[in-house]
C-alpha cells in the first residue's frame, strides 16, 4: 500500500456565515467542524496530515493543537493556492494525497478509506469523490464517456442541456498522486473572474497530459454536505443528530423521540436508560445505564451514575451517583456532588457543595458552598447563605441532622452529627451535637390589633 496524506482545508473566513466566529470552527453536535473532519481522518491513520490554515489560524491551531501538521496562507487566493502551502513537507513525497475541506463536517472515514482504495486500484493520477443527486441543480456534473471514464466536471452555469440531466455530482473531495499533484499546482493560472487559483484545473491538466482520471460514487450523498452559511448548518446539525441518535439507539438507549432530542457527539450513554422529549445533553457528559432523563432536562458536562433520575431539570458540571434523583425545575451548577440515593426537589438550586448519601432537600432550597453529611433532612425554603459582598464562606452540616424549613444558615456554620435546627431559624454560631439550635423572636399577639386599622371601620371589611 501507497504512504497515505491528507491535506484539509481550513483557511477560509465564510463571510456568508455573518459570524466573528471563522466558519470551520463553527460547532455541529457539540464539535467545530474541522474537528470534525481532523477526527474521521485519523481514524484512516494516514502517514502525515497537513491542515491548510489562514483566518483565525490561531484559534484552529490551539482547538487541533499537535494532532496535525499546520501551512499559513496568508492570502486567500483559491484552493490551489491553499495546497501549495503544503509544498514544503508535501512536495517530494511519493504516494496518495487525500484532499478535504474543514466546512464538511458530515463525511465518515469509511467514504475516505473507500475513496482511497478505489484510487490506488485504479492506478489514477486523480481521483474524484462523487455522488448520485436526485436533484443535481448547483452541483458541478462528473461527465463520462461511453466506456465510463471520466471526460471532466462542468459545472452548473456551464453545462449543456443534456448535461444538465447528469445525476453524478461532485463532492469536493479529490485524491491525487502526490507528486503529480505539486508538480501541476505550478501550472495552474489565474485568468478567472475571481483571480484565484482554483484546484480543480490541476484535473484538467492531468486530463491533457493523458494522465488517468477516475471517479469514486460513494452511497450517501448527505456526507458531502458543506456548511457555507447558516442554513447548511442547520442541515448538518440534523443530520449529525440523526446519525448520533440511531447509534445510542442500536446500542440500547430507549429515546423518545429522536427528532426532539438533541445530543453532542461526546456524550456516552448507558443501556436502558430513557430520554424523553425535548432533551439536550451537552459536551464531555456521560449518563449510565438504567436512568430517566425527563422532558426538558439540559444536562451538560455532567457525571450521571447508574439508575438516577433526572426530572425537567438543569445540570452543569455536576455529579450525580447512584440512585440520585432531582427535578422537577431544580438546579445543579458547577461542582455539584449529589451522593448515592439522595433526593433533589423541585426548586431546588446546588452550587459548589458535596451533599451526602441518602439525604433529602425537598423544595424551594438554595445550597452554595457546603458539605453535607448523610441522612439529612433539609426542610422547604432553606437558604446557605455563602457570600458576604466580598468573599464565599463554607458551611459543614453532620450526618443525621435536620434542618427546619424557612431557616438560613450564615455561612461559615459548623453544624455536628444528630444535630437541629429549629424551623425559620437564622443561624451563625456553630450548633454542638445532639443540641438543637433556635434563633427567632417569640410569638407575641397584639390584641385587637384590627381596630387600629382604617379599614376597619369600612362595613365593606368587617
Amino acid at each position: 500500500m501507497s504512504n497515505r496524506y491528507v491535506i484539509i482545508l481550513a483557511a477560509g473566513k465564510g463571510t456568508r456565515m455573518k459570524s466573528r466566529l471563522y466558519k470551520v470552527l463553527h460547532p455541529v453536535a457539540g464539535r467545530a467542524m474541522v474537528d470534525h473532519v481532523l477526527t474521521q481522518v485519523e481514524k484512516i491513520e494516514p502517514d502525515l496530515i497537513e491542515t491548510v490554515i489562514g483566518n483565525g489560524a490561531d484559534k484552529v491551531r490551539d482547538l487541533l493543537g499537535d494532532r496535525t501538521n499546520y501551512a499559513l496562507q496568508e492570502e486567500q487566493l483559491g484552493t490551489a493556492n491553499a495546497v501549495m502551502q503544503a509544498e514544503k513537507d508535501l512536495g517530494n513525497k511519493e504516494g496518495i494525497t487525500l484532499i478535504v475541506n474543514g466546512d464538511t463536517p458530515l463525511f465518515t472515514a469509511d467514504t475516505f478509506e473507500k475513496l482511497l482504495d478505489y484510487h490506488e486500484k485504479e492506478e489514477a493520477a486523480v481521483t474524484i469523490l462523487t455522488a448520485h443527486a436526485d436533484n443535481p441543480f448547483g452541483y458541478g456534473r462528473i461527465v463520462r464517456d461511453n466506456g465510463g471514464n471520466v471526460e471532466k466536471i462542468v459545472e452548473q452555469k456551464d453545462a449543456s442541456r443534456s448535461e444538465q440531466e447528469i445525476q453524478e455530482i461532485n463532492t469536493g473531495v479529490l485524491c491525487f498522486d502526490n507528486k503529480l499533484l505539486f508538480e501541476n499546482l505550478h501550472k495552474v493560472n489565474n485568468d478567472n473572474a475571481q483571480g484565484e487559483y482554483y484546484l480543480p484545473d490541476v484535473i484538467s491538466l492531468l486530463k491533457e497530459q493523458g494522465k488517468k482520471v477516475s471517479a469514486f460514487e460513494m452511497a450517501d450523498l448527505s456526507e458531502s454536505l458543506g456548511v457555507n452559511d447558516r442554513v447548511a448548518l442547520s442541515q448538518a446539525e440534523k443530520i449529525m443528530q440523526r446519525r448520533i441518535n440511531e447509534a445510542h439507539m442500536r446500542d440500547g438507549v430507549t429515546i423518545v423521540d429522536p427528532d426532539n432530542t438533541y445530543i453532542d457527539i461526546d456524550v456516552e450513554i448507558g443501556n436502558d436508560t430513557v430520554i424523553e422529549p425535548n432533551v439536550k445533553i451537552f459536551g464531555k457528559t456521560t449518563i449510565g445505564s438504567e436512568c430517566v432523563i425527563g422532558s426538558g432536562s439540559r444536562i451538560s458536562d455532567s457525571e450521571i451514575q447508574d439508575n438516577v433520575e433526572v426530572i425537567s431539570s438543569t445540570i452543569e458540571s455536576a455529579i450525580m451517583h447512584k440512585g440520585s434523583n432531582v427535578g422537577p425545575n431544580s438546579h445543579l451548577r458547577p461542582k455539584a456532588e449529589i451522593g448515592r440515593d439522595v433526593h433533589i426537589g423541585n426548586f431546588c438550586e446546588v452550587k459548589n457543595a458535596k451533599i451526602g448519601d441518602r439525604t433529602k432537600v425537598g423544595h424551594l432550597t438554595y445550597v452554595g458552598d457546603a458539605t453535607l453529611g448523610t441522612d439529612i433532612n433539609v426542610g422547604c425554603g432553606v437558604v446557605f447563605v455563602n457570600y458576604d459582598g466580598v468573599k464565599k464562606w463554607h458551611s459543614n452540616i453532620g450526618d443525621h441532622s435536620f434542618i427546619g424549613s424557612n431557616s438560613n444558615i450564615i455561612a461559615p456554620v459548623e453544624m455536628a452529627d444528630h444535630s437541629f435546627i429549629a424551623a425559620g431559624s437564622t443561624i451563625t454560631n456553630d450548633i454542638p451535637k445532639h443540641a438543637m439550635a433556635i434563633a427567632r423572636e417569640r410569638q407575641t399577639n397584639k390584641e385587637d390589633f384590627w381596630e387600629r386599622l382604617p379599614l376597619s371601620k369600612s362595613e365593606d371589611w368587617k
